[in-house]
């Protein structure tokens, strides 16, 4: 047998390669990358995000981060598919652990999460967040927005999210109407896809509905995200409620009619031509979970964000 290690979370040497820890032991950190917050020399940085006071049905997204990053650890060792390589061969990643919050202030969260979010960007690295429900979008798209303006905003969800609030709410709901009026996102560029709900307003957001997802080939859904974002920066914001509930039932607010998680992956991975400035997978709630069939899926997800970051960044060196 070959030699291997273990706890790479945190005996690692290297920020880069694969760790081989048995994929049933060992810290379970995101993809056994190295619990560190020293962001020098990390070219991807891996966030949670345990928050899910703004839920507006089933609570649990707090718990998101960890069934997420137990079940990556199935992505050990391999080469990931379908990307064919060893992800972290050339792409140095960490992950940063969780945002610490005080359960008892959430007037508080927002800023804390901005703050924490612009520290991480600041060093130049790439962001992806675990939730927590969806609003934590919010105060990292005030982070992104910060460093590379209006942002397109691409939105895998079954929500639109852009019911009307009032200022200081909390609302995982409300989430993309606030980032439109405030100028975070270009709605103009900005698309919203699988949605199976509806809002009093859409912004000006592109929507492909839940039935059109069902009609559409992965080719032709990925097509059209990439032909309205064209090459303007894109922020890549998961609610893994998107999925139909057979395929990911750890969510606090499912709805039925959704696609399947073979059909989503496959139009992630053709992707690859967008400039994506930062993503995040969110609403992962394990409690709800049947044998972390959503853990998987979300685990999957926050994979091929990675996968595609760092193919871009082999484009980008050559």
């Amino acid at each position: 047998m070959a030699p291997k290690t273990i706890d790479h979370a945190i005996t690692a040497r290297s920020l880069h390669g694969a760790a081989t820890d048995p994929t049933h032991a060992g810290v379970l950190s995101f993809m056994r990358r190295r619990y560190s917050k020293q962001l020098k020399g990390a070219d991807a940085v891996v966030w949670g995000i345990p928050f899910d006071a703004a839920t507006s049905n089933r609570p649990g997204a707090r718990f998101g981060p960890q069934a997420i990053r137990r079940a990556s650890a199935i992505f050990d060792n391999d080469p990931q598919y379908p990307f064919e390589r060893d992800l972290f061969a050339d792409m140095a990643t960490i992950d940063y652990g969780d945002c610490l919050l005080d359960y008892g202030n959430h007037a508080k969260t927002p800023a804390t999460i901005e703050r924490e979010a612009a520290k991480i960007l600041k060093s130049g690295a790439y962001l992806l967040t675990l939730g927590g429900d969806h609003f934590v979008t919010y105060p990292i798209l005030k982070a992104h927005a910060a460093l590379h303006g209006p942002l397109a905003l691409v939105q895998f969800d079954a929500h639109q999210d852009t019911w009307p609030d009032e200022k200081g709410r909390i609302d995982h709901g409300s989430f993309v109407g606030r980032a439109a009026r405030e100028g975070l996102i270009d709605v103009e560029r900005s698309i919203q896809i699988g949605i199976r709900t509806h809002a009093p307003e859409d912004c000006g957001i592109r929507i492909v509905y839940g039935y059109e997802v069902e009609e559409m080939r992965a080719e032709e859904i990925a097509e059209t995200i990439v032909r309205h974002v064209g090459s303007h920066s894109a922020y890549l914001t998961f609610d893994i409620d998107c999925l139909d509930p057979a395929y990911a039932p750890g969510t606090g607010t499912p709805v039925a009619g959704g696609p399947s998680s073979a059909k989503i992956l496959s139009v992630l991975r053709k992707l690859g031509a967008l400039h994506i400035a930062g993503s995040d997978v969110v609403e992962v709630a394990p409690a709800y979970d049947h044998a972390d069939l959503t853990a998987i899926a979300g685990s999957t997800i926050a994979m091929y964000m990675l996968g595609l970051r760092a193919e871009w960044l082999a484009e980008r060196r050559g």
